[in-house]
């Protein structure tokens, strides 16, 4: 392998900037900051999404696609004859 090519694969302290939620996490991302973390300095990178923070995986996402397939149910349906909603 050659020498001084790759770039410095270490550990790395990632802060959600909406949530404040941090972890740590191998990376060879290039950061100008440090933090004090678990009584060690680590590189620190910000984030304005993660898993904490990003609809889809604290599912907001979801209640918002289901309120719009009730909407559209209704819509569709709602000139149907027989129906009760007229």
């Amino acid at each position: 392998m050659k020498q001084n090519i790759h770039p410095q694969y270490r550990e790395v302290v990632f802060l959600d900037t909406q949530t404040s939620h941090k972890f740590i996490i191998r990376s060879t991302v290039n950061t100008k900051d440090s933090i004090k973390f678990d009584g060690k300095d680590y590189p620190l990178f910000k984030c304005d999404v993660t898993s904490k923070s990003h609809p889809f995986y604290t599912g907001a996402q979801t209640r918002i696609i289901e309120t719009g397939r009730v909407e559209k149910f209704r819509a569709r349906f709602s000139h149907t004859p027989g129906s009760s909603n007229k």
